[in-house]
């Protein structure tokens, strides 16, 4: 029988493989890209039409070697590395390598990690895809152009070890717009009011809406204490009551995007964790009688497409366990927004009937969360439409009118097994438990009259940065969590409880390229470079036409930028701390985990310490100040200042509040309620809403 060797990118993946092949095939990881530019030099041949040169990877040379020399032991050598564009780049590179025929049928393509899918792949090799190819190679060239050319410039006009990324600094400006959106924002008050009614039935609380027939804002104290003058005396009563029923359709399957906002809002995971831990269920684990298996499909995807058979494995598997009702008539379909890549599969089980509570002996904590997310979000999407009964009373008083609105759940359908998160401020309504009759005086117990100011937009989180590029056509599926680690490593973005926010220096870099480099830090011309790979990959355009097309008009700018732009000098703010070691006021400066201080004086002083942010509030233990801390992954939390004598920690903020319940300290969250204080003691509960969302 003939040998076969077969590539892949990981051990882990190769391990998982192995087992499903039989003895004529070897198994071997190149652990990712083996040759790529050289770090050393720009690596593109400006001068000769952009010709890239590619080496081997430093330190790579035994491995490729290694690999070498089992491709000459074997008849047929298999190259699986990721189905998609870097992946198809990866397999290119190992052909030139091993010095393979580059229109040999070599390719195959693993879209999940499975016993049927593995035996099935490699029976049916085919030739490398070279606009694949292509279009990665666009990229890479690209952002090698944008990276070592900008970078010298922003170290000359700034700070030495600057770099500049063509994605990256979109990125970053977008985090930078929406602080200036903040910064301006001026609020706006305006009033609620609420009226709290009783029936025969019961009581229930109608809002505001109109005044003679129009949509009434309310935007003053003086304009509240009219209606309520108004409302004084008026008679009550239910003028209309609608009901109707509602269905609510499943959202579809997760793409690589979805996965990452949902672990985010849901498991707290950030997108780079949620892709190490997708990752791994990718590649395969150990799970017992099954042996290893991958248990999800691969998680770098745009599209939300299923294949057939998986379909009508969730709709057996829902018919069996939750009854016939509970399997909409036909399969569910679903259509990718934008430009997907449909030659993926949404990301999904791989096998509906491996429950998360059967593999919980073989996850960890994070795999099997993640993994029961995944398997509850795809049987929940082939599910039947969740059904309410919804409810809305009209409620006249003089020439006001008042609105309750309530619903039901009829049929849980899909929400049996999985309800997607809500963002901040949605809300749905409650039931409505009183019964009503059209033409009924009410009597009124009280009116609640509320002021509220307009809030300015929210910084973005993670997940919503990461909905923003979507949205925005910027980067692609696996670009997400490494431009988001990135542009922090950087010291462009920092996050502050859970948000991101720009450094000073972030602020001038984005400053720099917006003033002098408009096409690269902009967001649709970004999205339109995106769009251009596409028509790359679809063999409809030639790769470096993209790169002509760019660097003319990026490299007069950057020759103008170097002759018009001057130093800027970014100074760390100087505080009255004084250095020990050599006098010097030390500087507060912004290092991977926040601000730290160091002296100004480096490198012939290289004294730093811990910043110790005051909270505002005393120690619950010992009356010390509480300051703003950062754990060894840089997770905020807060300690006494007077620690090491008091041990004092707590990951939620103190509000120097005693609880009223059980004499413990109080502690500040955020609900979609609004600002909630919460006692520390879990065994209390005790917990009030002190601002409303």
């Amino acid at each position: 029988m003939a040998k076969t060797l077969v590539i892949v990118e990981s051990p882990a993946k190769a391990k998982s493989i192995g087992k499903f092949l039989s003895r004529n095939y070897v198994v071997k990881a190149s652990m990712g890209h083996l040759r790529d530019l050289p770090k050393s030099q720009i690596g593109v041949d400006v001068e000769h039409d952009f010709e890239p040169k590619y080496i081997p990877i430093r330190g790579r040379g035994p491995l490729v070697k290694e690999l070498r020399a089992a491709a000459k032991g074997v008849d047929n050598v298999l190259l699986a590395s990721d189905p998609d564009r870097e992946g198809e780049a990866i397999a290119w590179h190992l052909m030139h390598l091993l010095e393979l025929d580059l229109q040999a049928a070599s390719r195959v393509e693993f879209h999940e990690i499975t016993k049927s899918t593995v035996q099935k792949a490699v029976k049916s090799p085919r030739r490398l895809d070279f606009n694949k190819v292509d279009a990665q190679q666009a990229r890479r060239v690209l952002d090698r152009l944008v990276g070592y050319k900008l970078s010298p410039l922003l170290w000359h006009k700034i700070k030495r070890g600057l770099s500049a990324g063509r994605v990256q600094s979109v990125a970053v400006r977008l985090i930078c717009d929406r602080e200036d959106e903040i910064r301006r924002f001026v609020p706006a008050e305006y009033w609620t009011l609420e009226a709290l009614l009783r029936s025969a039935g019961g009581e229930f609380t109608a809002k505001l809406l109109q005044e003679n027939g129009k949509k009434l804002n309310i935007g003053s104290q003086a304009e509240m204490a009219r209606v309520l003058g108004a409302l004084t005396g008026a008679v009550f009563a239910v003028q209309d009551i609608r009901t109707r029923e509602k269905r609510k359709q499943p959202a579809p399957p997760f793409t690589t995007s979805s996965l990452q906002q949902e672990a985010y809002r849901k498991l707290g995971f950030s997108p780079k964790k949620t892709m190490i831990v997708a990752q791994q269920l990718y590649e395969g684990l150990d799970t017992g009688q099954d042996g290893t298996v991958g248990l999800i499909t691969y998680m770098r995807t745009d599209a939300v497409r299923v294949s057939a058979e998986a379909q009508q494995e969730a709709r057996d598997y829902i018919k069996t366990v939750f009854g016939a009702p509970f399997v909409p008539g036909k399969p569910r379909q679903y259509t990718a927004k934008g430009r997907a890549q449909e030659a993926h599969e949404a990301v999904r089980p791989t096998a509906v009937p491996r429950r998360p509570d059967d593999m919980k002996p073989y996850l960890s904590r994070e795999q099997l969360r993640l993994y029961r997310l995944i398997w509850e979000r795809f049987l929940a999407s082939q599910m039947s439409d969740a059904v309410f009964d919804t409810v809305a009373v009209d409620v006249t008083a003089a020439a006001f009118l008042f609105r309750a609105n309530a619903q039901t759940v009829k049929f849980p359908g899909y929400l049996s097994v999985y309800e997607e998160s809500r963002d901040e401020n949605e809300e749905e309504p409650g039931a409505l438990k009183v019964s009503l009759t059209k033409g009924e005086t009410l009597t009124l117990q009280k009116l609640t009259d509320k002021q509220h100011f307009t809030e300015p937009p929210p910084r973005y989180t993670e997940a919503s940065l990461v909905r923003k590029l979507e949205e925005g056509g910027i980067g692609r599926p696996s670009t997400y969590a490494p431009i988001i680690e990135t542009i922090q490593a950087r010291g462009y973005v920092v996050r502050e409880e859970k948000k991101l926010l720009p450094t000073e220096l972030g602020e001038v870099v984005v400053a720099l390229l917006k003033d002098k480099f408009t096409d690269v830090v902009d967001p649709e011309f970004t999205a339109g470079m995106e769009a251009r790979l596409d028509e790359v990959e679809e063999g409809r355009l030639p790769w470096k036409d993209v790169i002509r097309d760019f660097y003319g008009d990026f490299a007069a700018e950057l020759a103008k930028a170097e002759e018009s732009v001057g130093r800027i000098e970014v100074r760390d703010p100087e505080t009255e701390e004084i250095c020990e070691l050599c006098g010097r006021h030390m500087v507060i400066k912004m290092g991977r985990y926040g601000k730290f201080l160091a002296c100004p004086g480096f490198p012939d002083c290289r004294n730093i310490r811990s910043l110790l942010e005051d909270a505002g509030v005393a120690c619950p233990k010992c009356g010390a100040n509480v300051v703003v801390r950062r754990s060894k992954k840089g997770r905020r939390f807060y300690g006494c200042s007077a620690w090491p004598n008091c041990d004092f920690v707590s990951w939620e903020k103190p509000t120097g509040e005693t609880c009223p319940r059980c004499g413990g300290f109080m502690v500040e969250k955020q609900s979609r309620q609004g600002v909630r204080h919460s006692c520390a003691n879990k065994e209390c509960r005790y917990s009030v809403i002190v601002k409303d969302a």
